[in-house]
């Protein structure tokens, strides 16, 4: 893979994408089927938003996709260089860009596309200086949807998962909780008062009340423990290991990070795909 490798290069089109008007309903399915953490968002062709599993989580009750998105959304033309890119990506702490080319949608790039091309071009720096040891772990039996409100406070998209023993026995992410989740329809009530106990004029305390129903959809994220749900088949690295060994195993296990151990396999923290970027920035 040649240093001055151009977005259009590696961006994928095959993209998919949601529509407005839309529902969180549609988007959730869309995730979901297309393993993917996140779609850009089209009105008459033209890009006008991105929305994410972030979004959904944060928003829980939130139906309607204009709402749901994050408007105005960072795009990028094919010709950039891909290095910039990911500067982009870094800097803004974002996952992907939609490609565009005189308003019209192109393609997408992403993290995961700049990792596969960092795969390939023998990047032999040790991945220990790129690594953020401050991370956030998970206990085991931890239900599900606080692990969701954990990582959420942390800004963090995947967490460490340690037993009784502080081992790490797991990885879970965003993605994991987003697929165990479901669309939940309830049915609450509200009693809204005529009076008050206080009021000179009622009798015994007796007041007019009525009660509305209304109903209320939400992504319920359930209350499974995390070691149900994480991933169990940790691929590990050394601190010692070469930024496109990483980027390698990463591309050919399709997963966003890798929990970096000493010689004894003891945790020292987690790698990101993201901290791989850092790599091709540098050389700028």
């Amino acid at each position: 893979m040649p240093k001055n490798t151009k977005v259009s290069d590696i961006m994928k089109t095959d993209v998919a994408y949601a529509t407005l008007p839309g529902s969180r309903d549609e988007v959730h399915t869309l995730l979901k089927e297309q393993k993917v953490s996140g779609v850009p968002v089209l009105k008459d062709g033209k890009v006008v938003g991105i929305v994410s599993r972030a979004n959904l989580l944060k928003n829980p009750e939130e139906e309607q996709l204009a709402l749901l998105m994050t408007r105005d959304p960072l795009t990028i033309d094919p010709d950039v260089d891909m290095a910039v890119a990911a500067e982009i990506l870094l800097e803004n702490n974002i996952r992907r860009l939609p490609v565009v080319k005189d308003e019209k949608l192109l393609g997408i790039i992403s993290v995961a596309d700049i990792v596969a091309a960092i795969a390939e071009m023998d990047i032999v720096d040790h991945v220990g200086q790129f690594l953020n040891p401050t991370v956030v772990p998970i206990w085991t039996e931890t239900p599900l949807h606080v692990a969701a409100r954990v990582m959420e406070l942390a800004k963090s998209k995947a967490a460490p998962v340690i037993d009784s023993n502080l081992e790490v026995v797991g990885i879970i992410t965003d993605r994991d909780i987003i697929s165990a989740s479901v669309i939940e329809d309830t049915v609450e009530m509200s009693d809204m008062s005529n009076g008050s106990d206080d009021d000179e004029w009622t009798w015994e305390s007796m007041r007019d009340t009525m009660s509305i129903y209304y109903s209320v959809s939400r992504v319920k994220v359930p209350d499974t423990p995390v070691k149900d749900v994480m991933v169990k088949e940790l691929v590990k690295a050394a601190y010692i290991s070469g930024v496109s060994e990483c980027a390698l195993k990463m591309k050919r296990n399709k997963i966003d990070q890798i929990p970096i151990v000493n010689a004894d396999q003891r945790f020292l923290g987690l790698l990101r795909d993201r901290n791989l970027m850092q790599a091709i920035t540098d050389m700028e």
